[in-house]
């Protein structure tokens, strides 16, 4: 029975033994996990309990971010084996469905995701996952890297769906974890210059230290003003929605220039309003995002030749044996952390 990292149930956390099924298919791969990052939801899993309509009912082990060594492979498995350093993508749809076969399938309305109720996450010493789902890491990617892959997917897939034009100008708004790897995308996909915003002075320290990257700070007066500013009243190309705060929504369509575009990646706890007349005068194009699709091997890609470093994100790594210890530094939300992981042994 392996160990694990289980949210008991709302505000407790154990290290423990739990039956899990670990049965190998003929497309699975059987992984050693070696790092795994936590991330908001998991928190948010921790100190609320449930997110949404996913509601903690069960011990469930936590952990959706995470990267590892192929120590067995299924007898259906191709072009992986034993030895390979990956890392996996955490949502497992059903192939053949019709979002599949469009291509949407992280819209699949029977996917399933890793430390999702009821489903155990990888924050364990050992996981059974899809061949399909599971990608090697060249030499020069570490596990670090390799677990931050999940996030940057999100900023992959932002910068997909915002369709971005070489040299465009874009805002950021929340300099979170995902806004932050939503900006290095973006830079990474074509903009000239990213701005960034959010209310903790230090978040927008670590996201100016790359290039490319412009902080809005509240010295130089309201988000509005300082892109009125910068772009001579035009507004910029595009627009990032990464905080989650219904606060962002006001006066968002001033932001943007006529037929710019606005990302929707944060998520808000409650329903927001939005002036749509506002946005209909400029014919803003508006996009949403939910996870990722497709976009793995890109963002791996990016981290292999050296166009995107998450390195920087990394704020502190604890043992396994310290994992509780590391939620409750993560439920704590200071500042100056951006992304805690765990290294496994």
């Amino acid at each position: 029975m392996p160990t694990a990292l289980v949210l008991e149930r709302q505000g407790e956390l154990s290290l423990r033994d739990i039956a899990l099924d670990q049965t190998l298919g003929d497309n699975d791969v059987r992984i050693r996990m070696e790092v795994v990052g936590i991330c908001g939801s998991d928190v948010h899993y921790y100190t609320h309990g449930r997110i949404g309509p996913f509601v903690v009912n069960a011990p469930m082990v936590l952990g959706h971010e995470g990267a590892g060594t192929v120590i067995e492979t299924g007898t259906g498995v191709k072009g992986l084996a034993a030895g390979d350093r990956v890392c996996v993508e955490p949502g497992v749809p059903d192939f053949t469905s019709r979002a599949s076969k469009l291509g949407l399938y992280n819209l699949d309305p029977t996917l399933t995701f890793w430390a999702t109720p009821p489903v155990h996450g990888c924050l364990t010493p050992e996981v059974v996952h899809p061949a399909a789902l599971t990608f090697r890491l060249p030499d020069n990617v570490s596990f670090a890297e390799g677990a931050m892959v999940e996030p940057l997917a999100v900023g992959m897939q932002a910068a997909v769906k915002a369709r971005i034009t070489p040299g465009d100008r874009a805002l950021v708004l929340g300099a979170g974890p995902i806004g932050i790897v939503v900006a290095l995308a973006a830079l990474a996909g074509g903009c000239a210059e990213v701005l960034i915003a959010d209310p903790m002075e230090a978040k927008l320290d670590v996201a100016e230290r790359y290039d490319g990257i412009t902080a809005l700070r509240a010295a130089g007066g309201t988000v509005s003003e300082q892109i009125a500013k910068a772009t001579d009243f035009w507004g910029v190309d595009l627009v990032f929605e990464c905080s989650g705060a219904g606060a962002a929504y006001d006066g968002i369509a001033d932001l943007l220039r006529p037929g710019g575009a606005l990302v929707l990646v944060g998520m808000p706890v409650k329903p927001v309003s939005v002036d749509i007349v506002a946005l209909q005068a400029r014919e803003i194009r508006i996009e949403t995002v939910f996870r990722y699709a497709n976009v793995y091997d890109r963002a791996i890609g990016l981290l292999a030749s050296g166009k995107i470093d998450v390195k920087p994100l990394i704020t502190e790594t604890f043992d396994f044996a310290g994992s509780v210890a590391a939620f409750d530094r993560a439920a704590q939300g200071r500042p100056t952390d951006v992304k805690l992981q765990i290294r496994m042994r």
